[in-house]
């Protein structure tokens, strides 16, 4: 069951019934009238064209800011509505959301709170979000992120009759060198898709389902949505001008280790869509970790069986191919003796964690180790 509760002085109608069904010219033509003259548009009043979803869990801090963002944008704020959906339900989050409800509640947007009491996960508040939404447009970002104030208004001039979802640009700056976790993070610059920067037409989101509430981490379950937008044959385009910006958040030591577990979620994409895993994930199975832990294993048994010579062998192997990995991770970072240190045992167990748990996912899902 979810919870929701609307802080602003009126509570929420029930959805337009013109949103069950797909979504029409006169939808659009709503949207460019709102995303070119807001002024005459909020003259004209009208109902909610879209709304923005946010999930959180316990970081009110980082909320604060992303709610301030997007109460800032260019838009008719009669026009949209932000759904919270707070994944743990705590008292913090509800006072950061309540008293920026209370802030804008005369001038609107409405801002609305929904406590998720289960399932848990990325995937099921993002679905929670949309299905209590009243736009027939739906655009998702994280709550650690800061829309510009054009990130609304530049999303949905993208769609057109045919468009069923947009992605836009995500910005992670950083002035030096980054760490290895750092580059990784910053990798999403780069991707197609990701929630922290998406909007989709309710329609859509209702013929496939939503998102796979079997991703429970915040792993996968956006490329998995993207996949199934692509498979009904509509189009999703990018929209550059669409910017969030999404801080690089700092992280422990040895964090790339605690991550490996995420890949068990792989083996579900790779299950439900081989071809475009292969072609927008990954082209071809990790050979370097499989073969450096089969190196191990073989320099385990070798020396348990007493032949020292395969022994040596396979330990030159894993010695060969583990520095490799390193020197690979270390190139493009910075070389400060702790983050060294730190890449030189990361890599000895990465990829033993990683294979540990594409097997878990390979058992979980019925999929063949990928």
């Amino acid at each position: 069951m979810a919870k929701v509760i609307a802080f602003k002085p009126r509570r929420l109608g029930p959805l337009d019934t013109s949103l069950e069904r797909p979504a029409r010219n006169s939808d659009f033509d709503k949207i460019r009238e709102a995303t070119t003259s807001p002024e005459q548009s909020a003259r004209r009043g009208g109902s909610i064209l879209v709304s923005i979803v946010v999930p959180t869990c316990g970081r009110p801090a980082l909320l604060s800011h992303c709610l301030a963002s997007l109460l800032r944008q260019n838009f008719d704020r009669s026009r949209y509505e932000i759904i919270v959906v707070d994944d743990h339900p705590s008292s913090g989050t509800r006072e950061v959301v309540h008293d920026w409800a209370m802030q804008v509640a005369s001038t609107g947007p409405v801002v609305s709170y929904i406590a998720s009491e289960g399932p848990h996960g990325p995937a099921a508040a993002r679905n929670k979000g949309w299905r209590a939404a009243r736009g027939a447009i739906i655009a998702f970002t994280d709550d650690d992120t800061v829309s510009r104030p054009e990130w609304l208004t530049n999303g949905l001039q993208a769609f057109d009759k045919d468009v069923q979802a947009v992605w836009g640009r995500i910005v992670m700056p950083l002035d030096r060198l980054p760490t290895d976790y750092e580059k990784d993070a910053k990798g999403l610059e780069t991707a197609e898709f990701v929630t922290a920067n998406c909007f989709c037409t309710r329609t859509a989101l209702e013929t496939i389902g939503g998102f796979d509430e079997r991703f429970l981490y915040a792993w996968r379950e956006d490329a998995d949505l993207y996949f199934r937008l692509l498979e009904l044959d509509g189009r999703v385009v990018h929209a550059p001008a669409a910017v969030v910006v999404h801080p690089i958040r700092p992280a422990g030591w040895g964090v790339s280790i605690r991550q490996q577990k995420k890949v068990l979620f792989d083996a579900l994409l790779y299950k439900k869509h081989p071809a475009l895993y292969r072609q927008k994930i990954r082209p071809h199975a990790r050979w370097d970790y499989y073969t450096i832990v089969a190196a191990l294993l073989t320099f385990v048994v070798a020396l348990a069986t007493g032949t020292p010579s395969v022994a040596a062998g396979a330990a030159l192997v894993w010695l060969l191919l583990t520095a490799r990995f390193c020197a690979m991770r270390l190139r493009p970072t910075i070389k400060t003796p702790a983050h060294v240190a730190e890449m030189i045992v990361t890599s000895a167990v990465i990829p033993v964690l990683s294979v540990f748990w594409r097997m878990v996912g390979a058992l979980r899902f019925r999929v063949p180790l990928f």
